[in-house]
């Protein structure tokens, strides 16, 4: 067995997946809409900094929530972003799920 020809299959059967497929016509729809583009980048960008200050101890400042709150709240009343945050979140749990498999199976959990 060759790890590199099965990590090969594996990334083939990803991209054939119907959470990978749903993603991806998401993502190429929001990519044609400047402004959700925009809002969901920056929605993105706030998480990671507020995921990065989580990591090192730190409360998030009352500025970045209420900015992640808001454009939450906006972007679920989008039924473009919302359809787009769904079918990232499956994406999201389906490649979670991949790497539990592949870390149980060397021992890591």
């Amino acid at each position: 067995m060759n790890v590199y020809d099965e990590a090969h299959s594996l990334a083939k059967a990803i991209k054939e997946s119907n959470e990978f497929k749903e993603f991806d016509k998401m993502r190429k729809e929001i990519e044609s809409d400047e402004e959700l583009s925009k809002m969901l980048g920056e929605l993105q960008q706030l998480q990671v900094a507020l995921q990065a200050a989580q990591m090192q101890g730190q409360q998030p400042d009352a500025d970045t929530m209420s900015r992640v709150q808001n454009l939450s709240m906006m972007l679920s009343s989008k039924p473009l972003a919302a359809q787009f945050l769904q079918a990232e979140g499956a994406f999201s749990v389906m490649m979670n799920d991949v790497f539990g498999i592949i870390g149980e199976a060397m021992g890591m959990k």
